[in-house]
């Protein structure tokens, strides 16, 4: 599958993401996404997605959450605004404090409804520690996640726009 086709669904347009930032042990859950990237590299990025019109953003991300790693989650408070735009591609990425109600529960790799079942861009859930987030080059790890030295510092609000 080419990236252009993966992508194109979301292509000239802007958007408004949820993503949720769940924090277990020391690692943060990240979910892996193909087709951002060249070379078929993958991009490390919080679970989250659209928000869809009638929604409130919390429910979005609870149902984001769902879809792609199939817990339950307790959305806490918004932590990061992120102006993203690459190409044909532009979103405002809102983040948020998420926390399951039991910790035991293990995040299985969903799927994204938009996408066909051999279309679809996440391939990949991992818990990443912030020492494992700085091995990774720069352009695969999310904005809100580079630089981490601590899983506390996600929790300071961020601010990113494009200059």
């Amino acid at each position: 599958m080419e990236q252009d086709d993966l992508l194109r669904p979301y292509a000239g347009q802007v958007r408004v993401r949820v993503g949720g930032l769940l924090v277990r042990n020391g690692a943060i859950l990240l979910a892996a996404h193909r087709g951002l990237l060249p070379n078929g590299a993958s991009f490390w990025s919080p679970p989250g997605g659209g928000w869809a019109f009638g929604e409130n953003l919390k429910a979005a991300l609870q149902r984001e959450f769902r879809e792609e790693t199939g817990l339950v989650v307790q959305v806490g408070r918004q932590l990061h605004l992120h102006e993203f735009r690459r190409g044909e591609l532009q979103a405002l990425e809102i983040f948020f404090e998420v926390k399951t109600t039991d910790d035991s529960p293990t995040p299985l790799l969903g799927h994204d409804p938009e996408h066909a079942p051999g279309n679809q861009l996440l391939s990949e859930l991992a818990w990443l520690t912030p020492r494992q987030l700085l091995a990774i080059p720069l352009a695969q790890v999310h904005p809100v996640l580079r630089g981490l030295l601590s899983t506390d510092d996600v929790f300071v609000p961020q601010v990113l726009l494009e200059q």
